[in-house]
């Protein structure tokens, strides 16, 4: 992909969430909530579940999640 195709920069990236951090498995900007479907930015995640392997916009969203409630 180059920068002058359109989309370029909104790629969701692919990753596996660890204990206290993730590995990216696929490049890309933004993953997606799991609860509340918004794009969440690399540099702006901070919650996440290892067992669920999924992530979340905030704790709010994160604590739906645990209490089972989407």
């Amino acid at each position: 992909m180059n920068i002058f195709e359109p989309g370029f920069g909104q790629r969701e990236a692919k990753l596996r969430y660890l204990d206290a951090d993730f590995a990216v498995i696929q490049p890309g900007h933004f993953v997606t909530c799991a609860i509340t479907g918004r794009k969440i930015s690399l540099e702006d995640l901070t919650y996440w579940s290892v067992d669920k392997q999924e992530p979340y916009v905030d704790a709010t969203a994160s604590m739906k999640a645990n209490a089972g409630g989407k």
